[in-house]
């Protein structure tokens, strides 16, 4: 069990060397001087643009400059934002609270209503309306989901707020917005995964020893379903990250979301850059996650 942490820790320390260095990379490659990237459509001083050359240490080799930029980033130090006249790590530290709230809030939701359908809908017209509702879910973009419900249940209905952060009520409608296209593949997912677990001959010796259907699906077949799933926690990752950047701009939600998109337009390299990095360790704590929660799930994982 050490050694599977120890080797799953490695990779992901090489998966964020690999994004913080793509991120330098672009920034390199990015058009013109790059003083001027990090600048962006900020002012444009003499006295700042001496700042920038001090703090990235562009009067030393090139060489000196990256294994700089990496140990900044292994310390936190994501650098300065010359647009907003602030460091990075306070830009982006006000906004994570509001993002995670909703990632966890719509991660939740999506995965407790998809166990709830993969389990209830077992019988065939039960399984053909869910499954035909799931697609129509999957298939339709995430902020027309929630333009409708905006519409139904805060225009009309009064029920929720339009934007803002107050409360647990904002957070109802954009988290079931992005938790609904979780749940539609998920639910598919868990339910072929029992189908398949229920013909498995644990299953088998636990109807012999008298167990009912229901005590089978839930205690044995259930927990074997679960794998595939975990395996999407990758793109449940994705689905999350990029979601938010959209659902934050449609309820009007403060978050990175917000600051991601006014970075990219005013040219805010430093920020950019940040979010990037932030990005890939989101991902590399959750995949770890879901490495770890195979060997939860699966015994025999342990065992080999």
């Amino acid at each position: 069990m050490t050694r599977a942490i120890a080797r799953r820790v490695a990779s992901g320390v090489v998966v964020l060397w690999a994004a913080a260095t793509a991120a330098y990379l672009a920034l390199l490659a990015a058009p013109g001087d790059i003083v001027d990237s990090l600048i962006g459509d900020g002012a444009d001083t003499p006295q700042i643009r001496a700042q920038i050359i001090a703090e990235w240490h562009l009067d030393r080799p090139a060489v000196v400059q990256y294994l700089d930029y990496l140990w900044r980033a292994a310390q936190g130090d994501l650098g300065r934002s010359y647009l907003l006249q602030r460091p990075v790590g306070d830009v982006i530290g006000d906004q994570v609270l509001p993002t995670l709230k909703l990632a966890v809030a719509a991660a939740v939701f999506g995965v407790v209503l998809a166990l709830i359908l993969a389990v209830t809908t077992r019988h065939r017209w039960a399984r053909r309306a869910s499954s035909t509702a799931e697609l129509v879910i999957v298939s339709t973009p995430p902020f027309l989901i929630g333009i409708v419900l905006l519409s139904v249940f805060s225009f009309r209905l009064g029920l929720f707020p339009v934007s803002g952060d107050r409360g647990w009520a904002a957070l109802v409608l954009p988290a079931v917005t992005m938790g609904l296209p979780i749940a539609g593949v998920l639910a598919q997912v868990l339910r072929d995964g029992l189908d398949r677990a229920l013909d498995e001959p644990f299953a088998v010796t636990a109807r012999a020893r008298g167990l009912r259907e229901r005590a089978v699906l839930i205690r044995h077949a259930l927990r074997h379903s679960l794998m595939p799933a975990v395996t999407m926690l990758g793109w449940l990752t994705g689905v999350l990250l990029g979601g938010t950047v959209i659902i934050e701009q449609v309820f009007g939600r403060p978050g990175l979301g917000q600051v991601t998109l006014q970075a990219v337009g005013n040219g805010d390299m430093p920020v950019v850059l940040a979010v990037v990095v932030l990005a890939a360790a989101a991902f590399v704590v959750i995949n770890t996650a879901a490495d770890l929660a195979y060997l939860v799930i699966d015994p025999r994982l342990r065992r080999s």
